[in-house]
């Protein structure tokens, strides 16, 4: 069996490029990552390949939901699992590109889980452990210090599945391959990248899915979504908007990071901007020889 090719590191650094230029050359299809783009209605926000900009290949785990679904890392595990046997039934290898660590993880890792239907109220947990918790899940905090707040975004998050059993065995052969650079450029990036997000018609998105906050647990969580709850109960400008969603987004990116350093043994590629094909060539052949 073929070694599941994992791409991941920062929001920005051109995974999805990367991701579909080998799977031309490995003849693959590509597993979405990233619990955003699990989403029909986020586009602009997610950073999502576009149809055109996925040149054919067949992406997987995208656009499989409504905001107005739950969908939780049980249900990614399952799915995930079913969508590779798919694609290796049909002599293809797989490559997952993504930034949402635990889903990742959760897939790849013998995590097991019983769902779940019982409100919690984490008496025995400190607002401090609860935040801690909530970083397993890449989710931004709007008010940490709100108590309230904090165990109803745990329930959402927790209530449906429960993690009965891990161990730290991969249930796939993997190679996994990271994309990094340096802090600075990495920060321009996220921000030209917010900035674009907007010229694309960012605020158009949000404003189509303004009714549906009041009930979407992803547009409350989501990094360029959640930011603009405040802008709809006149609490801040969009300029005030567009400066949080870049802070927030350069705060996942140190988690990120974090994440994969420490949960995967990541090869890691700095990548030339310059000349992204270079930084293609070398993870190719990286994979050839590994």
């Amino acid at each position: 069996m073929d070694n599941i090719i994992v791409i991941v590191g920062p929001t920005g650094v051109g995974k999805t490029k990367l991701s579909i230029e080998l799977a031309k050359k490995l003849d693959a299809e590509i597993i979405n990552g990233d619990s955003v783009s699990i989403y029909k209605e986020l586009n602009i926000g997610s950073a999502k390949p576009t149809i055109d900009e996925r040149e054919g290949i067949p992406h997987h785990l995208i656009d499989i939901r409504s905001v107005l679904e739950d969908y939780s890392v049980f249900d990614y595990q399952k799915d995930f699992r079913k969508v590779v046997e798919e694609i290796q039934s049909r002599g293809k290898r797989v490559i997952v590109v993504g930034g949402t660590g635990l889903y990742i993880k959760a897939a790849l890792y013998d995590y097991r889980f019983v769902e779940q239907e019982n409100h919690h109220n984490y008496d025995e947990l400190s607002n401090e452990e609860i935040l801690d918790r909530l970083l397993n899940y890449s989710v931004e905090v709007v008010d940490p210090s709100n108590r309230r707040r904090l165990v109803n975004l745990l329930n959402k998050l927790e209530n449906e599945e429960e993690i009965t059993y891990y161990k730290d065995q991969l249930l796939y052969p993997i190679t996994v391959i990271g994309l990094t650079t340096s802090r600075d450029i990495l920060y321009d990036r996220i921000n030209h990248r917010v900035d674009q997000m907007i010229d694309n018609g960012l605020l158009e998105e949000v404003n189509s899915l303004k009714d549906k906050y009041s009930s979407s647990r992803i547009l409350n969580s989501g990094i360029g979504y959640k930011e603009f709850v405040d802008y709809f109960n006149d609490k801040k400008t969009l300029e005030e908007v567009i400066d949080l969603i870049k802070k927030d987004s350069r705060h996942f990116a140190k988690r990120q990071y974090t994440f994969f350093n420490h949960q995967f043994q990541v090869n890691w590629f700095d990548v030339d901007f310059q000349s992204f094909n270079k930084t293609i060539e070398k993870v190719y052949d990286f994979i050839k020889r590994h």
